[in-house]
């Protein structure tokens, strides 16, 4: 244990992980008010390893874009990777660091890495502390009258405004270097982006990684949407959502900067419903604490009887955008191709995978996971578990969303049809939501010959949608 003069002028560690931003940034705040040197870094562990493609890629952007903006206040982002546990008790020795902060992550495996890895500071005389950066409440201080966790949204998100939110800190001007940095990795050798070959075409034309990508994001949210977002989210063809999502994954924005930046919202204003999607992630987080296996585990467990089908071309047939349903395949390539996924979009092919298809919830999940540059645990495995009817305030099994009423009532002019399916494009509105109902001259015309050009439909909807509620019924019935 370093004595008081030594610890008085030892440097501070702090751990970038999913809080990659300079303004509001608790831990990063505590290690400046120290006075004393600081040595940002950040470990890409094993966890961080089993990100998927598009998620790593956009890892990529955000730690140079983090570094560079370290560098305009003085300092610099230190790279290291392999275990947490060895990679920063390394660094604790190579610097004689009194004190290490970092700010908190909720997923089950991280948090008890975190755990491991407290304990072992301690040890070494490295004082921590961890922060919340990432959520408007630690999911722990959301409780019902009885003092339990909260099952349904609406009394959750009702708790939470009542409880008002804390205000976001400001930015950082200038952060204090060590007269010795340690050695640092180099962010191209880590490989986080692909080359050959180089899928991520579409992923640099949508998106800007990054803080200064996220406050543009949410400058044009307030400037641009936030007033229609009531009902322009629903309308894939807009803009009417914030594309948010990836910026507070990855902590470039955090939840207490979106709300200040929308400001008071009064019920059935478009900031209201703005905040109610950042109050379903805090909700997504409640769960995840409460249900720490909630990524894999139905949370209403007589789900466990459900007779999941194991159909490989089916699921080959989702993932690849080929099911022959406009809006479920739509949805798909703009996945494959941007990381992103509309939101209405996000319903239906989840919707359509479990339910038309009766193929299980997770194997969705994991597609999601691999491909999204928003893959966040506790969001998606909520999102699927409320789809699928499984989860916490589950949508009703016999919602089975029609993707082609879906499609007419909220893309009724084709437009994100026709930006994701060139096949379709030269299809009028009426025949593009169900290409299979077009007349012949209609088909040929446009150029589509169904089965080749574009395919059938894999199942027909309404036999799917009987198939489903026959069995939904009975595990519902088993369970009650």
């Amino acid at each position: 244990m370093a004595g008081g003069d030594e610890r008085r002028g030892a440097p501070v560690l702090m751990w970038f992980r999913r809080d990659l931003r300079l303004s509001d940034n608790p831990a990063l705040a505590r290690a400046s008010e120290t006075g004393r040197p600081v040595i940002p870094f950040f470990l890409l562990d094993d966890e961080e390893r089993r990100r998927g493609g598009a998620s790593r890629w956009w890892l990529h952007g955000s730690l140079n874009a983090l570094g560079a903006g370290l560098a305009r206040i003085g300092s610099r982002l230190v790279l290291r990777s392999g275990s947490a546990r060895r990679a920063v008790a390394a660094l604790v020795r190579e610097t004689g660091a009194a004190d290490i902060v970092w700010n908190r992550l909720y997923e089950p495996a991280l948090a008890e890495r975190d755990k491991t890895v407290e304990a072992q500071c301690r040890r070494m005389g490295a004082a921590p502390r961890c922060f919340n950066a990432a959520l408007l409440f630690e999911p722990w201080t959301v409780r019902t009258q009885t003092g339990g966790h909260y099952r349904v949204f609406t009394p959750f998100w009702r708790q939470c405004l009542k409880q008002g939110f804390e205000p976001a800190g400001g930015a950082l001007q200038r952060l204090p270097p060590p007269a010795d940095w340690p050695a640092s990795e180099e962010l191209a050798d880590w490989r986080l982006r692909p080359t050959a070959p180089d899928w991520a075409s579409g992923l640099r034309e949508a998106w800007q990684p990054g803080e200064a990508g996220a406050r543009l994001r949410l400058e044009r949210l307030v400037r641009q949407r936030v007033s229609g977002y009531a009902e322009g989210r629903e309308f894939p063809a807009g803009r009417g959502t914030g594309m948010l999502s990836p910026h507070l994954h990855f902590g470039e924005v955090g939840p207490r900067q979106v709300a200040e930046a929308v400001g008071p919202a009064e019920p059935g204003s478009g900031a209201y419903a703005f905040l109610r999607q950042i109050g379903w992630r805090e909700f997504s987080y409640h769960l995840l604490h409460h249900n720490p296996d909630m990524d894999s585990v139905n949370l209403q467990r007589g789900f466990d009887r459900m007779p999941w089908r194991d159909d490989p071309e089916g699921l080959r047939a989702w993932r690849r955008g080929r099911t022959g349903y406009p809006l479920v395949d739509a949805g798909m390539r703009e996945l494959w191709t941007t990381g992103w996924m509309h939101n209405r979009a996000r319903m239906t092919v989840a919707s359509f995978l479990t339910k038309h298809l009766l193929i299980d919830w997770r194997l969705g999940a994991d597609w999601f996971l691999d491909t999204l540059v928003d893959a966040d645990l506790a969001n998606n495995s909520a999102g699927w578990q409320w789809v699928a009817g499984s989860g916490a305030d589950a949508a009703p099994y016999f919602r089975i969303f029609n993707p082609v009423a879906q499609s007419r009532r909220f893309d009724a002019e084709g437009g994100y049809l026709r930006k994701w399916l060139p096949e379709l494009r030269q299809l009028p509105d009426k025949w593009i939501h169900a290409p299979w109902e077009a007349p012949e001259t209609v088909l040929a015309d446009a150029g589509i010959r169904l089965g080749d050009t574009w395919p059938r439909p894999i199942v027909d909807h309404r036999e799917a949608r009987e198939r489903a509620l026959d069995i939904y019924r009975t595990v519902v019935r088993e369970g009650e």
